[in-house]
């Protein structure tokens, strides 16, 4: 009898042991990893028979953040920027038609203008269930963007403008032989644009105007132009560029939603950007009377160099006005 304890009592003892050092094992796999509601998501929705890409993180049920990414890049350019707020926030952020993971049909098969994007970009965030969000809008995100909340204003709780244009005073000298497009699409005008598709020219938009070149990270120009370099993506990209004279016209209309309906913003703009210059940024404050506004010691890309600072700003503000 004394034996048979004994042995009930050795065998409590060690599945206690092996529990515990279970429960140890388990502990010690998960220490450091994020919690699942920061964890960013990659997935794909089809819209029109696209395969749309898209990052995602944060609760559901938390305000929505539509990230818009700019040229040459796609949702990559937050990478950073989404698990730094995706505690207290919902992030989304898509790829266009002929960017990063997305689809990229054949201009003769898909219609590469800035209406067309921002129509594919509405019906993702109908697809996704966006009802209400704040935008973020930077380079081409800005005419996407514009052409959402002037569309459904009664979306858009604030935005967050960062080197993104709306104004004819933000248009200088660099887009001169890009104008010359607009007025006439021609072979040889449209060659002239090829320079800009280049590895030189990606890596000049990310490293131009900041601070600390040794900061920036080789991996945003070699990943975007492998995309730049894929077979056919330099014709979209010069259909794009021809397109892009559609929205100064509409500079005014923008203007007019803006003073209408007085989105909270956020402007966190690099100054030393020759694309989309410090004098596309002063101009909002005539249009909006609750204005954040912060000019920044760094070039076009500058979650690239002030991620972490820009990540505070937006926190501060969305939660200032959005409680």
């Amino acid at each position: 009898m004394f034996r048979t304890k004994l042995v009930i009592t050795t065998l409590l003892i060690a599945l206690l042991t092996i529990s515990v050092l279970a429960g140890a094992m388990s502990t010690s796999s998960d220490e450091g990893a994020p919690p699942s509601s920061t964890r960013v998501s990659h997935r794909t929705v089809e819209i029109d028979g696209l395969e749309i890409f898209y990052r995602e993180a944060g609760r559901k049920d938390a305000p929505t953040l539509l990230l818009l990414h700019g040229f040459p890049t796609s949702s990559h350019m937050f990478r950073n920027l989404i698990p730094a707020l995706a505690d207290d926030f919902h992030l989304v952020a898509p790829d266009y038609p002929g960017f990063g993971n997305s689809s990229m049909p054949s201009p003769a098969e898909f219609d590469y203008s800035f209406d067309r994007l921002a129509e594919v970009m509405e019906t993702f965030t109908e697809r996704l269930g966006l009802k209400r969000y704040t935008l973020y809008l930077m380079d081409y995100g800005a005419p996407v963007g514009f052409r959402l909340a002037v569309k459904h204003p009664e979306r858009v709780q604030a935005l967050i403008i960062q080197n993104g244009n709306a104004y004819d005073e933000g248009l200088l000298e660099f887009w001169d032989p890009i104008r010359k497009f607009w007025a006439e699409k021609s072979t040889e005008n449209g060659d002239a644009l090829r320079s800009l598709l280049t590895l030189e020219a990606t890596r000049w938009q990310y490293t131009h105007g900041v601070r600390n070149e040794e900061a920036i990270s080789p991996d945003n120009w070699n990943v975007d132009q492998r995309l730049l370099d894929r077979p056919g993506n330099q014709e979209i990209q010069l259909e794009l560029f021809y397109s892009y004279g559609t929205n100064p016209p509409l500079y005014p209309k923008w203007q007019a939603y803006l003073r209408k309906h007085q989105p909270p913003t956020l402007l966190v703009w690099g100054r030393n950007d020759p694309i989309f210059p410090a004098e596309g940024a002063h101009p909002y404050k005539k249009d909006l009377e609750n204005l954040e506004f912060h000019l920044l010691d760094t070039g076009h890309f500058a979650l690239e160099e002030d991620g972490d600072l820009i990540a505070d700003y937006i926190r501060g503000f969305l939660t200032r006005n959005l409680g």
